[in-house]
C-alpha cells in the first residue's frame, strides 16, 4: 500500500507538471485577454488539451495515492511537481537551465528523501469523527481568513506574497484532508456514499479557494516570498492534519535532526531555484 502512495504521488506531482507547462505552453501562443475568447483561442491549442488531461490526472493519482497511504507521505511528495515542472517546461519553453539551477533541483530532492526516510510516516485511516473535523476546519478557514487579511492589510510585497501563500498551502493541506476522506468512502461504501458526503463538496470548495489565494500570492510579490511558504507550508500542514485527523505518526527522537535537515535542505533548493532560473514564475504557472 505505501508503495502504491509513493507511485501514486510522484505520477500526480509529474501530471501536474505537465499539465502546467502544457498549459503555459498555450497560453504563449494566443493574444492576451480573457473571457470566452480566450477559452476558445486555448482550445484550439493541442497543447491546452494535454495540459488539461495533465491536470486531471493529477487529481486523481492524488486521490489514489491518500486511499493508499498517508497524507504526512502523500503530500509532501508532491514537492516532486517543482523539479518536475522545470524539467518539462525548460526544453518546452525553449530555456535553459543553469548548473546552479540543477544543483538547486538536486537539492530539494535530496532534501525530500531524506526528510521522508527519517519521518517514515504511517496510518491506515481514512475517516475521523465530526468532533475532530469542527477544531479543524475552524483553525484552518480561520488561519486562510487571517492570513488573508494580514496580507491584504500591507504594503509589502514581500509580505503579502508570502502571507497570501502560507494561506494557499493551508487551504491545499486541507483540500487533500477532505479529499482523502472523500475518497475513502468511495472506495469503501461506492459512488452514491461518495457524491452525499460533505467531504466531497467541502474539498471542491476549498480547492478552489486554494486556487485563488495561490493566484494571488504570485501576483502581490516575488516568487522568492511565495515559493518557499506555499512548498514548505503545504507538507507541514498536512502533516499535522495527518496526524490531528487520521492519527498518523512519524518518527521523533534523535530522528528530528535528519527529518529538519531535509527540511533546510528543501528550503534552500527552493530559494535558489526562484533566483537562479530566469523567469521561474512563468515557467511553473
Amino acid at each position: 500500500m505505501i508503495g502504491l502512495a509513493v507511485l501514486f504521488a510522484v505520477l500526480g506531482a509529474a501530471s501536474n507538471a505537465v499539465g502546467t507547462a502544457f498549459q503555459r505552453k498555450a497560453a504563449s501562443t494566443v493574444p492576451r485577454g480573457g473571457g470566452v475568447r480566450l477559452l476558445l483561442a486555448l482550445a484550439r491549442r493541442p497543447a491546452w488539451a494535454i495540459g488539461i488531461a495533465g491536470v486531471t490526472g493529477a487529481a486523481v493519482f492524488q486521490a489514489l495515492a491518500l486511499i493508499n497511504g498517508p497524507m504526512a507521505l502523500v503530500q509532501p511528495l508532491f514537492m516532486l511537481e517543482l523539479p518536475f515542472a522545470l524539467l518539462v517546461a525548460v526544453p518546452l519553453l525553449h530555456r535553459r537551465l543553469s548548473a546552479d539551477g540543477w544543483w538547486a533541483v538536486g537539492t530539494v530532492v535530496a532534501g525530500l528523501v531524506l526528510l521522508l526516510a527519517s519521518a517514515a510516516p504511517s496510518g491506515i485511516r481514512q475517516q475521523a469523527a465530526m468532533d475532530r473535523w469542527m477544531p479543524v476546519l475552524a483553525l484552518a478557514l480561520g488561519a486562510m481568513a487571517a492570513a488573508t487579511v494580514l496580507a491584504r492589510s500591507s504594503a509589502s510585497p514581500l509580505f503579502r506574497a508570502a502571507a497570501f501563500a502560507t494561506a494557499a498551502a493551508v487551504g491545499n493541506a486541507l483540500t487533500a484532508a477532505l479529499m482523502k476522506s472523500a475518497t475513502g468512502r468511495l472506495a469503501d461504501a461506492g459512488l452514491p456514499t461518495f457524491l452525499t458526503t460533505w467531504q466531497t463538496y467541502g474539498f471542491a470548495l476549498s480547492g478552489v479557494a486554494a486556487l485563488l489565494l495561490l493566484e494571488n500570492a504570485l501576483q502581490a510579490g516575488p516568487l522568492a516570498a511565495s515559493q518557499p511558504a506555499l512548498t514548505v507550508g503545504d507538507a507541514a500542514v498536512s502533516l499535522l492534519l495527518g496526524v490531528v485527523l487520521f492519527d498518523e505518526t512519524i518518527r521523533t527522537g534523535w530522528w528530528l535532526l535528519p527529518e529538519v535537515t531535509g527540511v533546510l535542505l528543501i528550503l534552500w533548493g527552493v530559494l535558489r531555484l526562484t533566483r537562479v532560473v530566469p523567469h521561474l514564475a512563468d515557467v511553473v504557472r
